[in-house]
């Protein structure tokens, strides 16, 4: 339990509403930073939970540093290209060091690119830029680096788990361990290191490590049919396809998801240099990572 004050930009979304109701199951005291206009759709379940609704432009430093006011850590939720990853959370940094925020969780929620080089995934390239800014700023800083959404087997976001087909699509190496974590795990755990003074500068958590030989025994044995392995093509094969995809489409730069970032995404996860290690999960006791094969279950409504 805590009385603590934590400041939540992107509160309204999807991770960034559940980081919010985490924090309020523990009695968190919530400041979301809602930008003018928004919907009374998307605040009024955050009223009900408590939460304190501070409307703001994200790009006028002074409205956020007045929000930010009394808080002992801004949590970012936010999601987006640069206008959003950069340049709006430079703004959220800058306005948190202005009022005295000792700690700021910036937007990553994503698989630990710190491990290798730049130009090969856009939108974690937005991430590490964001961190150099980060980095020299006078704050103490957590990322939280969770592997993919276990959340997106299920839902066609991550096309893996091809079920009217009974294969499991991969590309290199059907060994290669996976980190996932479910979108309320994420969330609980990052509303625990918001409200943990003496989080270090990086935690690492998975709620399952799989690779896609041992997903195709995971999907057998929930789903009671016999799953397959189907390998695409190699790692160099899908970076080809991906670039080609790029070209094709460049009018998808706008977009935050286009297909081509999704195969960026997967690629980068397949050849093991962002594998996460070692991991953080024991950190906080009272949270209980939920595992691919309970996600499975809970999706085909299994016991």
């Amino acid at each position: 339990m805590s009385d603590a004050a934590i400041a939540v930009a992107g509160a309204t979304g999807n991770l960034g509403g559940r980081i919010t109701r985490a924090l309020r199951a523990r009695y968190a005291r919530v400041i979301a930073l809602v930008r003018p206009g928004t919907p009374s759709t998307k605040t009024e379940p955050l009223e009900a939970l408590g939460v304190t609704i501070a409307n703001v432009d994200l790009s006028r430093q002074s409205e956020v540093v007045a929000a930010c006011a009394g808080v002992s850590c801004v949590v970012s939720a936010l999601a987006g290209l640069r206008d959003v990853i950069v340049d709006t959370q430079t703004v959220l940094l800058e306005a948190a060091i202005k009022a005295g925020v000792p700690r700021f969780i910036p937007s990553d929620y994503s698989i630990d690119f710190t491990k290798f080089p730049a130009g090969q995934n856009r939108n974690l390239d937005l991430r590490r830029e964001f961190h150099g800014r980060l980095d020299r700023a006078g704050i103490s800083p957590t990322t939280i680096f969770n592997g993919a959404f276990a959340d997106m087997l299920t839902t066609g976001q991550m096309p893996m788990i091809l079920f009217k087909l009974r294969r499991i699509l991969y590309w290199g190496s059907a060994d290669q361990r996976m980190d996932f974590t479910t979108m309320d795990d994420a969330a609980s755990f990052t509303a625990r290191t918001a409200l943990d003074a003496s989080a270090p500068r990086f935690l690492r958590v998975a709620g399952d490590q799989l690779s896609a030989r041992e997903m195709t025994a995971v999907v057998s044995e929930v789903t009671g049919d016999r799953f397959r392995l189907l390998r695409a093509g190699g790692l160099g094969m899908l970076g080809i396809l991906t670039k080609v995809a790029h070209t094709i489409a460049p009018g998808d730069e706008k977009e935050l998801y286009p297909a081509w970032q999704g195969m960026q995404y997967m690629r980068n996860m397949l050849d093991g240099r962002a594998k996460l290690e070692p991991l953080d999960n024991g950190r906080y006791r009272d949270i209980h990572f939920t595992t691919v094969r309970d996600v499975l279950k809970r999706y085909l409504g299994r016991s």
